[in-house]
């Protein structure tokens, strides 16, 4: 399948305008409304640019690297989007970062999305199915923008229509119920259009609205509303678990079946590559690559890794012995990465004092220069689903049996990870403490912790908790005076936008 292409006339997207002039003539500077939506491919290019938003460092594009809001990792980077201040407690509203510029990418891509909705009934001539798919990727589109602004802010301004800036200096915040609310009426009317399989990766399909739709009864815990989409999941016959675990982050398995909604990346001239070679690599002399190692796994993480038999870790070989998973995931002291020996042949940045490296979705069988990986990022997979089915199970105290099977399914399924099953007869906490360890495991460096601590009211659980470097120095502790949930679990609203608009009420505590 080819890849979308979202670059070109992306940034075009925001200069689009209805423009009048005293002689009615159309400006050669800009793209118009009057010389724009006369065609199919002038549609499918502004599809593309609303799709172009998700690959934005602030939306998705950083991946894994959101594991450094919570224990699983660190980023000694400190100032590129704060995550690390999200991570120790730290984090302020006019900070910039992560709490000004989600909110302006996505609304940024809710706005593209209006925009499309409020034009492409003018399009002359256009298929009637063709529109109709359209229409569901831009309806599953503005979805995610909410979804992704409601995890973070809680209540946001709620805009369904192309606004002009004096407007939007007068919007309040909807409640997060509110927003919850029109997540799911986007995504229904995306189930609505959207087919079982799409023509290029990337697409939204009607596995990826259910799969979506399905995670946000996950944050809301509406735990007989999970049960019911991921029965509607497996309903369409697609998705199963990818055989091989470290397969399934290979660049020449993407697409595979496991993938409910990846976001699409490609290499070359157009510059559409991912940070994640770039941001996550070590240096790599022997290929002249300058990795930065932004953001590295930490010891608190690699300790959560059971081994192969419940013993305790041998101190004197901690890496022997363990679940795969670990060496698939982390890249650590005494393992190869493209045929050198870490960190000796291949070094940590000079200013990446962690003893680990992120391995996930870093691609080990090309060169990658700069931020050019072409390798996608899954943002749900089928994995998550039947650990989502088994939380759910557990929550309702139903078949809590039937919940640690499907657990182990994930332990046990794949060809390269082959870990003990957990015993069945537990008890609902007993089952609960094993679902959200198997999450932290099988879902590391995938950027799902953050959000799962936060639903979970869990902050108390892993905080504060300390961070060491490679030679037993502590680098940090997060959030040392412990975490509040009702102030960190979401985001400050940005400084910047309060500023202009005073009916935007603070979050709690910031």
């Amino acid at each position: 399948m080819k890849k979308i292409i979202v670059a070109i006339f992306s940034a075009a997207m925001i200069s689009f305008s209805s423009c009048e002039s005293y002689l009615d003539i159309n400006p050669d500077d800009k793209i118009t409304d009057e010389i724009f939506w006369t065609s199919t491919e002038d549609a499918t290019l502004a599809l593309n640019g609303i799709y172009s938003v998700l690959r934005n460092n602030y939306v998705y594009g950083y991946g894994g690297g959101y594991d450094a809001c919570t224990p699983n990792a660190y980023q000694w980077a400190h100032w590129e989007g704060k995550q690390k201040q999200v991570g120790n407690g730290t984090i302020t509203s006019g900070i910039g970062g992560i709490v000004s510029n989600r909110w302006k990418y996505c609304f940024q891509g809710v706005y593209r999305a209006n925009y499309f909705l409020e034009h492409i009934e003018s399009v002359p001539n256009m298929d009637a199915a063709a529109k109709e798919v359209m229409l569901g990727e831009v309806y599953f589109l503005r979805a995610l923008f909410y979804d992704v602004l409601v995890r973070s802010y809680g209540g946001v301004p709620l805009i369904l229509k192309t606004i002009s800036p004096e407007e939007g200096r007068s919007l309040s915040r909807a409640s997060a119920e509110d927003i919850w609310n029109q997540v799911r009426l986007d995504y229904d009317e995306a189930i609505k259009r959207l087919p079982k399989d799409a023509s290029d990766d990337g697409r939204a399909t009607l596995g990826s609205a259910l799969g979506m739709k399905m995670k946000t009864y996950m944050y809301t815990s509406d735990w007989e509303k999970v049960l019911e989409y991921c029965d509607k999941i497996d309903q369409l016959g697609k998705y199963k678990l990818y055989p091989s675990y470290q397969g399934l982050f290979q660049y020449e398995n993407e697409g595979n079946d496991e993938t409910l909604f990846a976001l699409s990346f490609m290499d070359g001239v157009f510059k559409q590559g991912s940070v994640f070679d770039r941001y996550w690599q070590p240096q790599n002399l022997k290929y002249g690559i300058d990795g930065s190692n932004s953001v590295a796994p930490t010891q608190l993480l690699v300790d959560e890794y059971e081994t192969l038999d419940g013993s305790p870790v041998d101190k004197n070989n901690p890496y022997a012995n363990r679940d795969p998973r670990l060496d698939f995931t982390v890249l650590r002291p005494g393992a190869y990465f493209q045929g050198q020996l870490y960190p000796t042949e291949i070094k940590n940045h000079t200013g990446q004092k962690v003893a680990f490296a992120i391995r996930k979705y870093t691609i080990e069988t090309m060169q990658v220069v700069g931020n050019q990986s072409p390798l996608d990022f899954m943002i749900l997979r089928y994995g998550d689903v039947l650990l989502c089915r088994a939380e759910a199970m557990i929550e309702l105290n139903k078949d809590i049996n039937g919940a640690i099977a499907l657990v182990n399914r994930i332990r046990t399924e794949r060809t390269d990870v082959k870990m003990p099953l957990l015993k069945q007869g537990m008890s609902q906490t007993e089952a609960r403490k094993a679902l959200r360890h198997e999450r932290r495991i099988e879902l590391a460096l995938e950027g799902q912790f953050w959000d799962d601590i936060k639903r979970w009211n869990a902050g108390s659980d892993y905080y504060p908790c300390e961070v060491y470097g490679a030679l037993g120095e502590k680098l940090e502790t997060k959030f040392p005076d412990g975490y509040n949930v009702k102030k960190d679990n979401v985001l400050p609203i940005p400084d910047s936008e309060i500023s202009l608009n005073n009916n935007l009420k603070q979050n709690e505590g910031y």
